[in-house]
């Protein structure tokens, strides 16, 4: 069963064809981080405009490099949601016309739960049921995975994201845009425990996150007029604020997996290519005996890989979307929408 997944949630436009949901035949990714750098973040117009320049390159390059033409293919799937609604639109009516034209069976994907799927882009994957934590620059949330397509939100974060507390602090600490790679690289030397930093909600009981506090703790205190004025003071910031971020997942994470019984786990998710995390996490899983399973650093990005995969497993249950399915911003009010 080939698929071919289109996603275009953010600033990331790629195409893939994957088979039998684990098997990548081809993955391609157009990125536009140059097109944003100097503005220090995504700016949605922009990334929307860019997605319509490139995204028949990008399918052409994911075709031609699965070897396969639109008689090889055996159904798509595209990003429905949640992200820039801009953005979502381009992939998903591209997805729609591509599939209609060809009398392809078509589905649309929920981006955050699709990187729960990137997981099983390997050989060693992840059986249901498991506890999941998707962790990026939009969401933080924790999930159970009792089959592939039960998948229940245990909880989210209240306010920022984790990927972006981390992606704004960098910017506070002249690290460019996006800065949360730069700042996991820096997070590998100097002393983690060197500035106190809060574990926000590390002890609420539930499952829920908060880092915008954190956030403004940083901003606190290496941005005042003392640490300004030492020209040495701030690259001891990464390692201790780093730190603190992945301590409260991995809390969060063992706590979700303690109370659901799980004895799998699964990152995703751009920040879980977070070399301090992926060591935190898997430290506290092998002292526990569970199983950790991670997606290779290049599913943890934004990619059609993983919608591919996700798609796979709807196709198989006799999921199909109606040619009239819409783009959602946010998780708040709207499902998969498949019929």
């Amino acid at each position: 069963m080939r698929i071919l997944g289109i996603e275009s949630s953010c600033d990331d436009t790629s195409a893939a064809v994957v088979q039998d949901g684990r098997r990548v035949l081809s993955c391609v990714v157009a990125t536009q981080d140059a097109f944003h750098e100097k503005y220090g973040g995504v700016v949605p117009e922009i990334a929307s405009r860019r997605h319509i320049e490139v995204i028949d390159q990008v399918m052409a390059e994911a075709l031609e490099q699965a070897g396969v033409g639109a008689d090889g293919l055996d159904g798509v799937a595209a990003t429905q949601g949640p992200g820039l609604i801009g953005s979502l639109l381009v992939g998903l009516n591209y997805a729609k016309a591509f599939a209609f034209g060809r009398g392809l069976p078509f589905v649309g994907v929920n981006h955050v739960e699709a990187h729960l799927f990137a997981a099983r882009l390997d050989e060693r994957a992840p059986e249901p049921p498991f506890v999941g934590l998707v962790v990026s620059g939009g969401h933080t949330n924790l999930y159970h995975v009792s089959d592939p397509r039960e998948v229940r939100l245990l909880g989210k974060t209240v306010d920022d994201a984790a990927g972006e507390c981390l992606d704004k602090s960098a910017k506070l600490l002249g690290l460019g845009f996006p800065g949360g790679a730069a700042l996991d690289r820096l997070a590998e030397e100097g002393d983690a425990s060197a500035v106190p930093l809060p574990r926000p909600m590390i002890a609420s009981g539930d499952h829920a996150f908060s880092f915008s506090g954190l956030k403004t703790a940083v901003k606190s205190t290496w941005t005042t007029p003392a640490r300004r004025s030492k020209e040495k003071s701030w690259p001891i910031s990464p390692p201790p604020f780093v730190a603190a971020v992945a301590d409260v997942l991995a809390a969060k994470l063992f706590h979700a997996a303690e109370q659901t019984g799980a004895r799998r786990i699964v990152i995703a998710g751009g920040v879980a290519a977070s070399r301090r995390l992926r060591e935190r996490v898997s430290r506290e899983a092998e002292k526990r005996g569970m199983d950790l399973f991670i997606p290779d650093l290049t599913f943890c990005t934004d990619n059609a890989a993983m919608i591919a995969a996700a798609g796979t497993a709807a196709l198989r249950a006799g999921e199909r979307s109606d040619w009239s399915l819409d783009a959602f911003a946010s998780l708040g009010g709207r499902g998969r929408g498949a019929s």
